[in-house]
């Protein structure tokens, strides 16, 4: 059985936080026994974009100094990095470990801030479709890697946590480009469970402590939940995470492609639980994703005409001029080129939308919603 750890952690209060960061580091043996070639340990944070951390869009930054003092205890040379969305250039790190706190957690235990925007192509020959990839050079550099992912809803995914974190070692705008090619959920979750399993990362947390619902993972509303989840088993821990959003965790398109490829099943009665037991955590079912299809049509008409249904009625991005600053951020991250600035705003051919959200993702200033059609919410239900 894979073990995941659940530890209450009621605020970011930096002693109550490293106290359960701490305790859920204890549980991965890896930490403390693998070799050190070049002594060099990685946290993965996620970084989507230039948010303070009241966001709760971004990894707290309480979370990762603590994991980062457990990793220098144990005597790794720690390095903080992420390639967040958008381009992937020196300056917008600097303003982005900024804004999130990352500089200062480096100020203050001394470790590295990844600054290296280079990149190397690496064959990944049991992957079902990323045979081949674009990742950060920092991946390739250091012995051990420890993900700290952020609790949240996702427009195309519905969820993201350790396994999506991932995508963030693909550099810059070739994100965009991967999206472009995998832009339906289940071939971009096949996608992304190929990453997880060319990276395999050694133990991975979940900050849970604020998450957030609705349109996340950037444009929703901040929710409190008090937790800290952890595991070395990604796959077992987004299952735990799924289940405390009130989510079927088979509905969500990584662990239904996890399950497939036989990495875990997607059932809580094959996990161990340490720490808080995930049966008793009084959560009210997070709010849903604008975008999600759920379809209450499936299976009572032809599948050609439920897909039409949702090719023509899918969710699409809608952009409000007032709220706009200009910052030409969706442009620069949309896969599918769709976007163009006419007098300094943003125009999309939504007839061309892939319908992936990054607009929505990157939009510093939230001037970009999700516009549902009302036969789509009557077609395909409602945001819960």
């Amino acid at each position: 059985m894979e073990e995941v750890i659940i530890k209450k952690c009621n605020s970011y209060d930096y002693k109550e936080v490293e106290t359960a960061v701490f305790s859920s580091m204890e549980h991965c043996p890896v930490l403390k026994t693998k070799g050190k070639k070049t002594g060099k340990a990685l946290i993965k944070v996620n970084l989507l974009k230039k948010n303070v951390p009241e966001d709760a869009v971004t990894t707290h930054p309480a979370v990762v100094e603590a994991a980062v003092r457990y990793l220098q205890n144990l005597g790794w040379n720690v390095i903080i990095g992420d390639s967040p969305g958008g381009p992937f250039y020196k300056k917008r790190l600097e303003e982005i470990y900024k804004a999130s706190g990352m500089a200062k957690v480096a100020e203050a235990t001394g470790c590295e801030l990844n600054y290296d925007i280079t990149s190397v192509e690496v064959k990944n020959e049991k992957a079902e479709k990323l045979k081949s990839m674009q990742i950060i050079r920092v991946m390739t550099e250091v012995d051990l890697i420890v993900s700290i992912a952020k609790f949240k809803t996702h427009c195309m995914m519905l969820y993201t946590g350790g396994v999506k974190n991932l995508f963030g070692v693909i550099p810059g705008l070739t994100k965009a480009e991967y999206h472009f090619k995998m832009h339906t959920a289940e071939n971009f979750a096949d996608h992304l469970v190929d990453i997880c399993e060319y990276v395999q990362p050694d133990f991975t947390i979940i900050d849970a402590i604020e998450g957030m619902e609705g349109n996340g993972p950037s444009s929703g509303t901040r929710r409190h939940v008090g937790l800290l989840l952890a595991a070395e088993n990604p796959y077992a821990l987004d299952t735990v995470g799924t289940y405390i959003m009130g989510m079927d965790p088979l509905t969500v398109p990584t662990v239904q492609s996890a399950k497939r490829r036989g990495l875990f099943t997607g059932e809580l009665a094959d996990i161990k639980i340490a720490g808080d037991d995930v049966k008793t955590i009084p959560i009210v079912p997070f709010k849903r994703p604008d975008s999600i299809k759920k379809s209450l049509v499936s299976g009572i008409v032809p599948h050609k005409v439920e897909s039409f249904f949702i090719k023509s009625l899918r969710p699409k991005p809608i952009f409000h001029h007032e709220k706009c600053i200009s910052c030409g951020d969706c442009l620069r991250g949309c896969p599918a080129k769709i976007i163009e600035m006419e007098n300094g705003k943003p125009v999309a051919s939504l007839e061309k939308c892939i319908s992936c959200f990054c607009c929505h993702e990157l939009c510093p200033k939230k001037a970009i919603d999700i516009k549902v059609h009302w036969l789509h919410k009557i077609l395909f239900g409602n945001k819960r």
